[in-house]
């Protein structure tokens, strides 16, 4: 079996010195923790997987295909694949859990 803990992912995250730290991969998904300290911009581009994004901490703003919507701890958000899509207006850091299917092919954001 596989469990991990939020508060030493957080702290391996921390320690990486990244943004985002990939902490679980198998053939069919990879799930990471991503970090956007308040205020920051978020640099991704569209991805080739689809992904959920979880708010484990924080709060911010996400923009999907041109939509904007607030998140905060709890809220959960899906992207397809090649959507365009960013984090902005980070008020709160934010920890984001993050699942993307099939696994990502780089191991950053």
């Amino acid at each position: 079996m596989d469990a991990f803990e939020i508060a030493d992912m957080m702290e391996d995250r921390a320690r990486s010195g990244s943004p985002y730290h990939e902490f679980l991969r198998s053939p069919d998904l990879s799930l990471g923790l991503y970090h956007l300290a308040a205020g920051a911009e978020d640099p991704q581009q569209p991805h080739t997987e689809d992904e959920i994004y979880y708010v484990v901490q924080g709060k911010g703003i996400v923009s999907v295909d041109g939509e904007d919507r607030l998140v905060q701890a709890g809220s959960t958000i899906f992207v397809g694949t090649s959507v365009e899509h960013r984090f902005h207006s980070i008020t709160e850091d934010l920890t984001l859990l993050v699942v993307f299917a099939p696994p990502r092919r780089s191991r950053a954001i």
